[in-house]
């Protein structure tokens, strides 16, 4: 009977510990969602005077006419086709996220929760600098699903390292293939290319040594914040504390749990090589559209590099990489009609896939009692949905936001 008691209240605290936690996380979300939302108003704000300016560019350096004529021939099938390459880059980031699902047998997230989180990254990303709100909502996002914060944190940090494994890769490929395209066709803009590739493989080399030696980068990073604070150089060594020795440790930790999966990690590089790819080859499809022709593999490189260009600007939405890096890689394919082409880019790849990721941020999976491995397994036995047992874990499923 005692023994009894003695397990009631012991239960009674855990559960307590639990909604102090989850009260605490809450709070601590919603602080982090104001903090984004306001960022991205800010972003928005900021892009909507881009546009302006751009109008106002094209009228006062006398382009408006020629950017008009241009615009009244473009081909409507061809801005069809590299709209539904924007729609594979979303659904191939929504492939790459399942397969982490499908590892996880009784997870609770399903479909359009990870529509949810993709789209989150594309709409909060876009309206940050250099992406920097695309991650923090998504791990958000994911608690919201069931996971709890520490597998919602692996899930993010092993897709972000396979994201920027991928964009090295990739642009290491097309520099690979076309580098005599680039020096005859660029000159000595071809050391830009290589700077741009430089830092981003640096990014990555820097995210494989936290991930495979925290114990040294914690040392560093901790002799760095000593440093810095003793002359009152740093502002908030709290927040650079929890950095160093939380952060990094949960970094470390997600990365080698999925790295004993390595044919899951194989596949998710190579549906983020394709989702890339349909995003790279966007330009190709605007070309066609205003009756220009080009190789696509010279399209499907320059793509790559004029990402990697916006990506290193620290605005919303790469402003001003962007513009500068499809002038310099796109000008001699596009001619008269680069102004009239990067618009159209630039409304296909940014503006207007920011816009439609908001309604889908709040999409959820609702009623739902079987785990995505469940339903493959299903197909793969010949079976259709409905019935069958429970495949989700009860306790993960209370924790859905």
């Amino acid at each position: 009977m005692a023994d009894t008691r003695e397990e009631a209240q012991q239960h009674l605290k855990e559960v307590a510990h639990e909604v102090r936690g989850a009260t605490s996380r809450g709070a601590a979300d919603a602080a982090e969602e104001r903090e984004r939302a306001a960022s991205a108003r800010k972003g928005a704000l900021f892009l909507a005077a881009v546009v302006v300016a751009y109008v106002l560019y094209l009228v006062f350096s006398g382009q408006m006419a020629t950017f008009i004529e241009a615009l009244a021939g473009v081909r409507a099938p061809w801005v069809v086709g590299a709209s539904l390459c924007f729609v594979m880059y979303f659904i191939f980031g929504v492939l790459a996220y399942a397969i982490a699902v499908y590892l996880d047998h009784d997870s609770p997230v399903g479909i359009l929760d990870l529509m949810s989180v993709e789209a989150s990254g594309i709409f909060f990303g876009n309206l940050t600098p250099m992406m920097a709100g695309a991650v923090p909502s998504q791990i958000v996002r994911l608690t919201r699903t069931g996971l709890d914060v520490g597998e919602a944190s692996a899930t993010q940090f092993t897709r972000f390292i396979v994201f920027q494994l991928a964009v090295v890769l990739f642009a290491a490929l097309m520099l690979v293939a076309k580098l005599s395209f680039f020096f005859e066709a660029y000159g000595n803009i071809v050391v830009l290319n290589l700077l741009v590739f430089g830092v981003h493989l640096a990014e990555c080399v820097g995210l494989f040594v936290i991930c495979l030696c925290p114990g040294l980068v914690m040392r560093v990073g901790n002799w760095a914040i000593a440093f810095l604070s003793k002359r009152g150089w740093l502002k908030d060594r709290a927040k650079w504390d929890q950095m160093v020795n939380v952060q990094v440790t949960e970094f470390s930790q997600a990365f080698k749990r999925a790295a004993r999966d390595l044919p899951s990690m194989f596949a998710t590089l190579v549906v983020t090589m394709a989702q890339l790819g349909s995003l790279y080859m966007i330009p190709w499809f605007v070309l066609h559209a205003f009756g220009r022709t080009g190789d696509f593999l010279e399209c499907l490189a320059a793509g790559s590099m004029v990402q990697m260009v916006a990506s290193a600007v620290p605005l919303p939405g790469g402003t001003g990489g962007a513009e500068g890096g499809f002038v310099m890689f796109y000008q001699r394919m596009f001619g008269p009609a680069t102004s009239a082409g990067f618009i159209v880019w630039r409304i296909v790849t940014f503006f207007a896939p920011t816009i439609i990721s908001a309604p889908l941020l709040g999409l959820t999976t609702k009623n739902r009692t079987v785990s995505i491995y469940e339903r493959v397994q299903r197909l793969k036995r010949g079976r259709s949905g409905g019935g069958g047992a429970v495949r989700i874990n009860p306790r993960r499923l209370t924790r859905r936001k």
